[in-house]
């Protein structure tokens, strides 16, 4: 056995990580986390870090709020596992309504529980295929519906996320996603999908298309409107499901609940993970009744799927962003952010673009010779040297996300824009 004496230091603990762990499993930072409070995460070394990734969109509501530590607390007094599809509880069922009732859609819902966003997409496409008695399915350039073979088949980026792992699905066709920073027009997406239809897919067979309402790891571009209204219409003239993906974008990120409802229309299928657990691995796909129950019995599920922690976990999140005005919050913290950021632009040139709605706001950074990653990646450091953890995103990985808790307190906040200032001047002198 392993001498732990050191183990209470960063750089020790790397050295182990290295040795035990596999190098595909990549990690950002060599610090590691010991406690976590709302939006401040102590290394074990007992430094303070002011988190503005929350476990990548996942602790919207912070770490440990005392709301969802109570329910999960009272959920392991009660039991931690019987398999749903074994013997069900009555919280899954209440869970699921209280989805049917919040997701955008004027129409009667059903609800499944899995575990993970990529699982969630998966089991939307299989539901889509269900329903249809088609193959095919469309997404879109940068983006990002996870790890598994379907999920990576889906997402729009070859490295890291397909180099080396073989063909992928059959029946997966990519248009470009609009981002007009790049020269990408709505009408140029929905060009490609007619191309699409003209030379090699007969809409006739494809089940669904799916897309992320502001699309995650592809960059923080959020989906213009009549992009999604078009989307809409084109699902509904082909007899096509519409899949939103919010597994990033969901639980008062953007300012309302789901992403979805900044555009005035709704998706057949809606799926999500991340902020609904408050921190507890859970995930969901819910979605026109109809479609829903396309599936045969044993055709959905999982051993794990709809963890008891996680329903009681995710019933205390939709509590605290209701009584405590997340989605408004939202919307202040990232007004405020972009207004930040704009002040220091004049200094910047290479800060070509700051967008997103609510708090999932993102900096893109452009030199030049073009997207600037290196210079990104300073900006990072920097933060981090200082005490302020960020990620960094998009296809060239020129663009730093923001997705601290919607609760950080005001003067925490304060000081965090206070050392972003620093970093990024720092990281360009």
């Amino acid at each position: 056995m392993k001498d732990l004496t050191d183990a209470a230091t960063n750089a020790a603990t790397a050295a182990r990580r290295r040795s035990a762990m596999a190098r595909g499993v990549g990690v950002m930072t060599d610090h590691f986390a010991a406690h976590a409070e709302n939006a401040t995460v102590t290394d074990i070394e007992g430094n303070r870090l002011i988190d503005f990734a929350a476990g990548i969109a996942v602790v919207n509501t912070g770490h440990r709020h005392p709301r969802v530590i109570e329910a999960v607390r009272a959920q392991l007094d009660a039991f931690t596992h019987t398999c749903h599809q074994v013997l069900p509880y009555e919280n899954y069922v209440r869970l699921a309504e209280r989805l049917n009732d919040a997701t955008p859609g004027d129409f009667a819902k059903k609800t499944i529980f899995v575990t993970t966003g990529a699982e969630a997409c998966e089991n939307a496409v299989k539901i889509a295929r269900a329903a249809t008695k088609r193959d095919a399915v469309i997404a879109f350039t940068g983006a990002f519906h996870g790890r598994t073979f379907m999920g990576m088949t889906l997402t729009g980026k070859v490295v890291p996320y397909k180099k080396g792992f073989g063909g992928m699905m059959p029946d997966v066709f990519h248009a470009p996603f609009p981002c007009p920073l790049h020269g990408v027009t709505t009408e140029d997406s929905l060009a490609a999908i007619d191309k699409l239809f003209k030379a090699d897919l007969d809409p006739a067979r494809v089940a669904a298309i799916v897309f992320e309402p502001v699309q995650g790891e592809g960059g923080f571009y959020p989906a213009p409107t009549d992009f999604v209204v078009a989307i809409r219409a084109l699902c509904d003239r082909h007899g096509i499901v519409m899949i939103a993906d919010e597994v990033q974008t969901g639980f008062a990120r953007t300012g309302r609940l789901f992403a979805m409802e900044h555009h005035g229309v709704a998706a057949d299928l809606v799926t999500m993970a991340k902020g609904l657990g408050g921190g507890l691995p859970i995930a969901a796909v819910t979605g026109r009744a109809e479609i829903m129950d396309a599936a045969e019995p044993g055709g959905l599920g999982g051993t794990y799927g709809g963890n008891p922690l996680g329903i009681a976990a995710g019933l205390a999140v939709l509590d605290v962003i209701e009584e405590e005005g997340l989605c408004e919050r939202a919307n202040r913290l990232g007004a405020a952010l972009k207004a930040r950021l704009e002040a220091i632009r004049p200094q910047m040139p290479e800060l070509a673009d700051i967008r997103g709605p609510g708090f999932m706001v993102a900096a893109e950074f452009i030199g030049p010779d073009g997207p600037d990653a290196g210079l990104t990646a300073r900006v990072r450091e920097q933060a981090l040297a200082r005490g302020l953890l960020l990620l960094t995103c998009g296809v060239h990985g020129n663009v730093i996300r923001f997705l601290a808790p919607l609760t950080i307190p005001n003067d925490q906040f304060a000081q965090a824009l206070d050392i972003l200032e620093e970093a990024m001047l720092a990281a360009r002198a």
